[in-house]
């Protein structure tokens, strides 16, 4: 069975930082992509970043570019979110989601979600 759990959200304040992580089980690691999205509210879900685990392969949405890094721990089949200078704007739920490629567009072929992880940015 395909699981990836989520945790690491949280409330911090603007210019703060939060680790998301995303636990993934049941799958061969290294053959998919390792993706992040955010729920933004009446529009659905927006990619933020994704990773290729076989490759190293990474992409970024432009808002989050330089701000926030993703990597992988091919030995624990995690991937992480590093996000600093969090903005009020970054509030959202984040899901983690299996695709089939980390592209130039972000992730593609998407086919399994986490439950989603709240991080809530104050000013």
């Amino acid at each position: 069975e395909v699981q990836l759990v989520e945790s690491g959200g949280g409330s911090v304040q603007a210019g703060g930082s939060l680790r998301l992580s995303c636990a993934a089980s049941g799958f061969s690691f290294d053959d998919y992509t390792i993706g992040w999205f955010l729920q933004v509210p009446g529009e659905g879900r927006e990619a933020v970043s994704c990773i290729q685990p076989g490759d190293g392969r990474t992409w970024y949405a432009d808002s989050v570019r330089g701000r926030f890094t993703i990597s992988s721990d091919n030995a624990k089949n995690t991937v992480y979110l590093q996000m600093n200078s969090l903005k009020p704007e970054d509030t959202s739920a984040y899901y983690c989601v299996r695709g089939r490629y980390c592209s130039s567009d972000g992730p593609t072929t998407l086919d399994a979600w986490g439950q989603g992880t709240l991080v809530t940015v104050s000013s």
